[in-house]
């Protein structure tokens, strides 16, 4: 198992941009893919950014396409998802995971998962 630790969210304006970090311990860090999800209060979970576990390979919802990117750096355990262009759609807690599969959206592909970071954008 891998232990996560999300850090960096906030409060931003709309238009604005946050980038979020999430740190893993556990020296099989490498072995996983890793992916980010939110929740809106009221609302269920969501898909928003995946990669591979070499970084090689990546995967978005839609609703976050070409405002969203999400990176890895295995020397330093850690993944970020840099979100640009935010919207109050976007406000939620955003949650990092790690998967054992290549690359996925899934909600039940995911075993590990930290504790979340809150982002609230304003109007």
């Amino acid at each position: 198992q891998v232990q996560l630790v999300e850090s960096g969210g906030g409060l931003v304006q709309a238009g604005g941009s946050l980038r979020l970090t999430c740190a893993a311990s556990g020296r099989t860090f490498s072995n996983y893919g890793m992916g980010w999800f939110r929740q809106a209060p009221g609302k269920e979970r969501e898909f928003v950014a995946a990669i591979n576990w070499t970084g090689g390979r990546t995967f978005y919802a839609d609703s976050v396409k070409g405002r969203f990117t999400i990176s890895r750096d295995n020397a330093k355990n850690t993944v970020w998802l840099q979100m640009n262009s935010l919207t109050p759609e976007d406000t939620a807690v955003y949650y990092c995971a790690a998967t054992r599969v290549f690359v996925t959206g899934a909600f039940d592909d995911y075993h590990s998962w930290g504790q979340g970071t809150q982002v609230t954008v304003s109007s």
